[in-house]
């Protein structure tokens, strides 16, 4: 049986960015192990993971709250980043940012669609 999400180009590209985020975060301190890293890959694990639950509902309607959620963990996400870099524990992450913009301008499109 094929899932529905696998077809989505915005779930694939949020994938993409959950093993950029883990690449990243493993660069980090141990000391950081349970607060940034875990927060930051939840963060990002959420996104595909609120898109392939959505995907998987039975309206439109409820697709759109789980975009909407998926949305939310992005700007988590995205706000962790900023703090990371700041905190000097990472570079500055421009290839990250575009594609958590490229992410944030297909929720947002998906979103308005269905809604």
């Amino acid at each position: 049986m094929q899932r529905p999400h696998y077809n989505l180009d915005v779930w694939k590209l949020a994938v993409d960015l959950v093993a950029d985020i883990y690449v990243v975060t493993g660069t980090f301190p141990r000391d950081e192990r349970f607060g940034l890293v875990s927060q930051m890959r939840r963060s990002a694990v959420s996104v595909p993971s609120n898109i392939a639950e959505g995907a998987a509902r039975s309206s439109k309607k409820e697709f759109a709250n789980f975009l909407s959620v998926a949305r939310g963990s992005l700007s988590e996400l995205d706000t962790q980043i900023i703090v990371s870099t700041r905190m000097g524990l990472m570079p500055e992450a421009a290839d990250l940012t575009s594609k958590i913009e490229r992410i944030f301008a297909m929720l947002n499109a998906m979103i308005t669609r269905f809604r």
